[in-house]
């Protein structure tokens, strides 16, 4: 057992809950990390792999209340996030229909594809006149955080907070900050990404993003790009000096954070800059009060793309 002590600005984790490609739970995807597991599944057409979530089709209607008939209109990602909140308090110990004092969410999701290859080609199945609203509020991004303080009767601040492939990340900055101005006692953050049509996702082509044999090599000579999936995870935040009081189980702390923008100073719209990336590394240092050399691991972004890496390795540098 680790002796933790609090500092005013250190935020504990205390719950965890996710869904990942060839993994039901955070405890099985750990697993297929240690064990170097790759759960990617080749594709007989369009991009030549996926990570594909199993069960993403799947929803406990009746549990959250829904009828058959409006869970058929659910955005796939709004009721993953449903189900990993309610297991993300469960892992904290908390009883998620009657959690203590103000909880927020702050959450994100990705593409509406159920909407775009689904929904919207069901002629006979669902009628956007009749349906419209239920279609609407469904499967837009702005009301997937709300939806889950609804069904969990969460009354902290609830917000969607949306930033491409940084949404997860950005989203528990977002609960950080407001858990340390006091907007909400406890928070729930994290996002669901589901692609209902992995055939249709992008082709490999020579400088893009995409990997060329469906295997991603994260900083590797033999990188030729990343592999896009399906996914969910949602943390459970907490003051850590409120989380000691609890004796709430932390699974970790974050100790700082920093976001910020590279602006216009880059090769192209969807490349970082190594200038942008190594201010923000720096302030996030700072703020967490952590010298760089004591750093051990690093994720990073763009990972195995033969732009990306190098500009992350010259940012980190």
């Amino acid at each position: 057992m680790v002796e933790i002590s609090a500092v005013d600005n250190d935020i504990a984790v205390i719950g965890m809950a996710g869904r990942f490609p060839g993994a039901r739970d955070v405890e099985e995807f750990w697993q297929n990390i240690l064990a170097g597991t790759e759960s990617i599944t080749p594709q007989p057409s369009g991009p030549p792999a996926a990570g594909i979530l199993d069960g993403a089709d799947m929803f406990d209607a009746p549990f959250f209340g829904y009828s058959a008939r409006d869970a058929e209109v659910l955005d796939p990602q709004q009721r993953l996030l449903l189900e990993c909140a309610w297991e993300a308090l469960e892992s904290a110990g908390y009883d998620p229909a009657a959690c203590p004092g103000s909880v927020g969410v702050y959450c994100g999701t990705g593409l509406p594809t159920y909407l775009l290859f689904n929904l919207a080609n069901a002629p006979g199945r669902v009628d956007l006149d009749q349906d419209g609203l239920a279609v609407m509020m469904g499967n837009d991004k702005g009301f997937a955080s709300t939806r889950v303080s609804y069904h969990l009767d969460l009354r902290g601040p609830s917000v969607d907070v949306n930033s491409a492939c940084s949404t997860s990340l950005v989203a528990v900055v977002t609960a950080c900050e407001s858990l340390l101005g006091f907007q909400c006692d406890m928070a729930l953050a994290g996002g669901a990404a589901v692609n209902v049509a992995p055939e249709r996702g992008h082709a490999h082509r020579e400088g893009g993003p995409v990997s060329a044999d469906g295997h991603c090599r994260p900083f590797d000579a033999a990188a030729t790009g990343t592999v896009f999936g399906s996914g969910a995870g949602v943390v459970v935040l907490k003051r850590l000096s409120d989380a000691l009081a609890d004796g709430d189980t932390i699974r970790a702390v974050i100790k700082g954070a920093a976001m910020n923008n590279d602006g216009s100073s880059k090769v192209g719209f969807a490349a970082p800059s190594i200038e942008g990336q190594a201010e923000v590394i720096g302030r996030a240092l700072a703020v967490a009060g952590v010298d760089a050399g004591s750093v051990g691991y690093v994720e990073a972004h763009g990972t195995g793309t033969r732009l990306g890496d190098p500009i992350e390795v010259a940012a980190l540098t």
